[in-house]
């Protein structure tokens, strides 16, 4: 059976999700290898290059209360994360961005905490457009306003990022009692709606099922910009609320890339190289993946600590393992 449903899959036809399900459910090398084959075919018909995205976290200053249960990137929730708190003035984030473009990476993300209603977002945009070449994805999840999209829309933000994470309703009041999930997705609505690639992602690991998991993919689908999807797998930092959590596996992560490059084959899946692990960064190519986030050049001035994980990925060995693969690194 699975050998039917990837053939058909390597021929673009469409799957149901019953088949989705099938191939989510694969429990042996022999077969997660021939998964994870048609996907990179899928994905290299379309291009080998590979995005490379880099990072400035412009604050750790959250507001949402309580925090999420899982979250070490907010100021003072663990001693592994940012503990302490920060607000990245102008002239610290245009030192990180001009490191990036000096690096000649590509693309970088600028994120941070709740509490500003996008303020943080447009200022981080406006100085990435007005001193460099890169292009920016801006990363605020659901702490926009319909005005903050809209100035970022006149500023030309290339991708703005507002994870679901999960859309299984109970678990993520669960897991983000501060948190809305309406808000996010009306935050992807408005996005879509002012012509702004989206990215929208699932965070895999904190108590969904299979069946969630394809409907969020399935979900994704209704928003007409939706361009990116990050895959997060789950790791516990200490002092949370989940820090005796079991990591979610790695081969259950990239199945998940796997499938969502046959379901969506011309978007950009993202692993951000925190979550899936530096040193898995050559398993998330070869399952399908696209975009490697969270990747740091050894001119970068200021610390960084991995969102879901305090690791990142160092640029030179990141282009190391694409090359090797293979694939093409996109530089500028």
């Amino acid at each position: 059976m699975i050998d039917n449903i990837l053939n058909k899959a390597k021929l673009g036809k469409e799957l149901t999700d019953e088949e989705f399900l099938e191939l989510l459910k694969i429990n042996n090398d022999e077969d997660l290898e021939k998964l994870f084959s048609i996907a990179r075919y899928i994905r290299d018909n379309q291009s080998k290059e590979i995005k490379l995205t880099s990072t400035v976290h412009i604050t750790n200053k959250c507001q949402i209360q309580p925090r999420c249960e899982y979250c070490g990137f907010a100021e003072k929730t663990s001693r592994n994360g940012y503990y302490n708190a920060f607000y990245k003035s102008n002239e610290e984030i245009l030192n990180a961005v001009t490191s990036i473009e000096e690096a000649h990476i590509p693309r970088v993300s600028c994120s941070g905490g709740y509490g500003y209603k996008g303020k943080q977002a447009v200022n981080a945009c406006r100085i990435v457009k007005e001193y460099s070449n890169l292009e920016i994805l801006v990363n605020v999840g659901g702490d926009l306003t319909e005005k903050s999209v809209n100035e970022l829309a006149e500023l030309g933000a290339d991708t703005v990022c507002c994870n679901l994470e999960t859309i299984n309703e109970e678990i993520f009041y669960e897991r983000k009692p501060g948190d809305s999930l309406e808000q996010r997705i009306l935050t992807c609505k408005r996005v879509s709606e002012a012509g702004i690639g989206l990215s929208s992602g699932l965070l895999l690991g904190i108590g969904e099922s299979i069946e969630d998991r394809l409907k969020h993919l399935r979900f994704l689908s209704n928003f007409k910009t939706l361009e990116e999807i990050p895959i997060m797998g789950f790791n516990p930092y200490p002092d949370t609320a989940m820090a005796d959590y079991p990591p979610f596996p790695l081969k259950e992560q990239l199945k998940i890339v796997a499938v969502t490059r046959i379901m969506y084959p011309t978007i950009r899946i993202t692993m951000p190289t925190p979550t899936v692990g530096p040193e898995n960064v050559e398993f998330s190519l070869k399952a399908g993946a696209n975009n490697l986030a969270t990747v740091i050049a050894d001119n970068y001035p200021h610390e960084v600590k991995g969102v879901g994980s305090p690791e990142y990925g160092n640029y030179n060995e990141v282009v190391n393992v694409i090359e090797k693969l293979g694939l093409i690194p996109q530089t500028i």
